[in-house]
């Protein structure tokens, strides 16, 4: 049906004091920061199964991205609505993090009813999928 079910979404944002900058020194200890940070939202996202509810149709995966304007990107990308679970929803917001660059902050947002009668399942990543 085309109906998004479930809408994961990532907003990277450049730290504004960065954006014209090409390179950034970055220490063996903000590594070790950044992974660990990013390793627990990896496993906040593999717990998600315990609490997002079964899509028991056959799906699709929709990866959306949103970009600046003015941003160089392939010409087979096309413009999309941003895929919104329409009726009722829930949305989850998971854990943030930055470097010393980039801030992302991570959300899921879910169809809590009528689950079983939708044959498409959205990602949102700001990635908007």
């Amino acid at each position: 049906t085309g109906q998004t079910l479930e809408r994961w979404a990532f907003d990277v944002q450049v730290h504004e004091d960065l954006e014209d900058t090409t390179a950034v020194p970055v220490t063996q200890a903000d590594k070790v920061r950044e992974q660990k940070q990013i390793q627990a939202i990896i496993r906040q996202i593999s717990a998600s199964v315990t609490w997002l509810p079964l899509l028991d149709v056959p799906c699709d995966f929709d990866l959306l991205l949103y970009t600046d304007r003015d941003a160089n990107v392939p010409e087979a990308w096309g413009e999309t609505d941003p895929k919104y679970i329409k009726g009722g929803s829930q949305e989850v917001k998971l854990r943030s993090f930055s470097t010393r660059i980039h801030q992302v902050d991570g959300a899921v947002a879910y169809k809590y009813s009528d689950v079983g009668t939708s044959d498409h399942f959205m990602a949102s990543c700001a990635l908007t999928s």
